[in-house]
């Protein structure tokens, strides 16, 4: 690692860090856009590692940025030399990249602008009695993306009255009208995006 910043390549690792602190956000929105749901939650386990990822990457760009501004030592020659160095090793390429891996990192924070907007469910007026309530507990979502993801499979269901979506508590709260969908049809929309439903929990509304 030291070498790598020594010839001014430790942007590369910073970049794959910064890219790796938000690869399990960033996964959701590349399976919603390419139509590969089911790989969303392909990377939520390093959701755990976000900040030691992040801690890693501002210590690689702080060692970089440190290489670079340091003073050099000027060498006793005679000779011309070519102190010419190539934009890739200049300062404003560095700081491109700076913006770049700051960019990646917040990524969770703006995650949602990529999603389309949730309409609200239109339901006709549904009879009482067929109005129930589930509550599906689920695993791998790790961030406002991933919500953002389940709802936008939920929101495909007909016969839907209301939900909520969080990831903090990794639930779903689904109002429906069970004569239009069913508990299990609700389950496998949001299985087909690559979490789990581990546990459910049904009530009349």
């Amino acid at each position: 690692m030291t070498t790598i910043i020594k010839n001014n390549k430790g942007w590369i690792a910073g970049i794959l860090t910064a890219f790796a602190t938000s690869l399990c956000c960033i996964t959701p929105v590349l399976a919603l856009l390419g139509g590969a749901s089911g790989l969303a939650s392909s990377f939520s386990w390093i959701e755990p590692f976000r900040p030691y990822l992040i801690g890693l990457t501002i210590l690689v760009f702080t060692a970089v940025w440190y290489q670079k501004l340091k003073p050099q030592k000027q060498m006793n020659c005679d000779c011309e030399t070519d102190n010419k160095k190539s934009f890739w090793q200049s300062k404003p390429f560095l700081g491109i990249v700076t913006i770049v891996a700051a960019v990646l990192i917040s990524f969770p924070y703006y995650a949602k602008a990529f999603y389309p907007k949730q309409q609200e469910p239109k339901v006709a007026s549904a009879d009482k009695a067929n109005v129930k309530q589930v509550v599906f507990k689920i695993k791998g979502m790790s961030c406002e993306s991933c919500t953002h993801h389940v709802n936008s499979e939920i929101s495909k269901v007909k016969g839907i009255i209301a939900f909520q979506t969080s990831y903090k508590n990794a639930n779903s709260t689904i109002k429906f009208d069970n004569s239009k969908t069913s508990v299990d049809s609700l389950a496998a929309a949001i299985n087909r995006t690559g979490y789990k439903v581990v546990s459910k929990t049904v009530s009349n509304n």
